[in-house]
This record gives C-alpha cells, structure tokens and sequence, in this order.
C-alpha cells in the first residue's frame, strides 16, 4: 500500500521509492523493489516510468484517490462543463476532457450533478476552427509547450501572404476567434496571428525560451480583444448614464481603469487602452448611454466616426 501510494503521487524515481515506502524501516533492496513493482503490474495496477520525469506514476487517468467534491465544488464543475460546451470546438474539448476526468474520480454524486441540466448559462462566442485550423492549433500548441519554434504560411487582414517563423508564447481567445501571440523571427518582435489564417505549420528543430517576465495576460491587459497591442497606452475618459453604470462598471473590458461615480448615478471611466479605435468601437455599443469625453482628439475621432456612420445610412 505504500508502494501503491507514492506511485499515485507520481515524483519518485526508484531510489526515491526505496526511501519513501520504508517510513524509517529499513529500506527494501533493489531485488525486493522491483519484485514489488512486478506484482502490482501482474495485479492489474498500470504503473509505467516516466522517463521525462524520472519517475514511477500511474498511466493518466488512473488514480487511486477518489475525489470528495463540496457543493460548491460541485457547482463550478457543472460551471466548468457548460462553459466548455458553450465554446465548442477543440477548446471546449479540452476542458470537457477534464471535466469526465474530475468526474471519474469523484463518487455517483458528481455524475448526477454533471448530467443534470447546467445552472448556468454563458453567453459566449463559440470558438469553431475548422479542419486545417484545428491541426494548426494543435501544432502550436505543442510547441508552445515543448518551446518549438515554428514556421507557418500567414494571410493577414489585408490578404497579404507571408512565411512567418516564430516562437509560440501563448494563445489569446476573443470574439470566437484564437490567436497565437509569439517572437516573429523576421520583424523581431511579438506579433499576434489569428489562428484561423494560419497554413501549412510545421515544427522546427531549433528551441527558444520564452522571456521570464512574460506573462499573456498581461500582454492583452491594455485590449478589449486581448490581440491590439502596443508598447504606449492613451487614457481616455468615457460617462455613462445612469441606467447602465452598473453594467459599464461590471465591465472590465482593459485591467488599468479609474472610476469616478456622479451624484446623479452616472459615473466617469478612465481607460488606459493600447488601441482607441477598438475602445470607440466598443463605446458605440452603449449607444446613446455613453460618451467620450477625453481627450479631445479621441472625442473628434468618434464624431468622425459618427459621421461616417450617418453617411452610410442617410
């Protein structure tokens, strides 16, 4: 049992074993170890050394631990699987795989909760990839994982066509789309490459490794997509009315904001954006209930907008 045991855990190498299952008797020999592990293996218990690790673990999926989930556990496991149906595709994929595992090793209680109809509903954009983008995505993923550099053929917005080497940083999901932020070799910076324009990707014998002080969360901090960057960020100050400033205030569209709330229930925000365009954009979905206010030049720029918008349907 306390062989079976320290193989669940997963991080001991066979010395480490000997240690471990001895509890301050005098540790089994080589000869006795491996015997052991001989009659777990004929007992049906599927141990393997993992060679990355150096160390005896269990095949994946299997454990001896059974989970005992609380209520609220159970709730944000039932929250985990609808969102994951509410993504869809490859992503929605992954976290329905971990929810079957967390349910596997959690008691009857878990299933029934699961099955049942979810509690929750999200109103997301489903993320679809089809064929060609599913398997780039998985490429790239896996070198992002193993710290592969890789080459792919890109189409940008404009239908420019490229040959773009990069190292995989991390993936942004925004608006049902995914997209890949990584060091582009050729212009020697980050760029950020929708994932659904990507072709022909192929792994690259090189290695890199990531910056330690990057993180992809802070990257897309400054952009309500998550994919605009910039190394400069402008401030710019939107009021909205009354009636939807509890909304606009539960709206963490960008991480760097000021708040400054009125007397008559209205309230000011002071956003710090790497893109004012998309912050205009985002604005014009409040639609009467919300105006920019500063700076001046960004408030030109949404008459600009404004006017564009009643040309095209005067």
């Amino acid at each position: 049992m306390r062989l079976l045991n320290a193989i669940d855990e997963g991080r001991f190498s066979f010395d480490d074993l000997k240690a471990r299952i001895s509890e301050g008797e005098r540790p089994p020999s080589t000869r006795s170890l491996r015997r052991y592990l001989s009659i777990l293996a004929d007992a049906g218990f599927p141990w393997f050394f993992d060679r990355t690790t150096s160390a005896y673990r269990f095949a994946q999926g299997y454990s001896l631990k059974r989970l005992e989930l609380s209520a609220n556990e159970l709730f944000g496991l039932v929250a985990l699987r609808s969102l994951g149906a509410t993504l869809g595709g490859t992503i929605g994929a992954y976290v329905d795989d971990v929810t079957e595992k967390l349910v596997g090793s959690s008691g009857r209680r878990a299933r029934g909760h699961v099955d049942a109809p979810s509690p929750v509903a999200f109103r997301l954009s489903e993320v679809r990839l089809d064929l060609a983008g599913e398997n780039a995505f998985k490429l790239l993923s896996q070198a992002e994982r193993n710290s592969r550099t890789a080459r792919f053929a890109y189409v940008d917005k404009e239908g420019r066509r490229t040959v773009r080497t990069v190292d995989p940083y991390g993936f942004v999901i925004s608006s049902g789309r995914i997209y890949l932020v990584a060091y582009d070799h050729t212009r020697q910076d980050k760029r950020v490459f929708a994932i659904d324009s990507v072709g022909k990707p192929e792994l690259l014998g090189k290695t890199f490794s990531k910056p330690a002080d990057f993180n992809v969360e802070a990257f897309a901090a400054d952009s309500i997509s998550g994919v605009l960057h910039s190394d400069r960020t402008t401030e710019v100050q939107v009021r909205f009315a009354p009636r939807v400033a509890k909304a606009a205030i539960a709206a963490r569209v960008v991480s760097e904001r000021a708040m400054e709330r009125g007397a008559d229930g209205s309230v000011d925000i002071a956003y710090q954006v790497a893109d004012v365009g998309e912050l205009l954009r985002w604005v014009l979905g409040w639609g009467e209930q919300a105006e920019v206010l500063a700076p001046e030049p960004v408030r030109a720029a949404m008459c600009e907008l404004l006017a564009a918008i009643g040309r095209r349907y005067a």
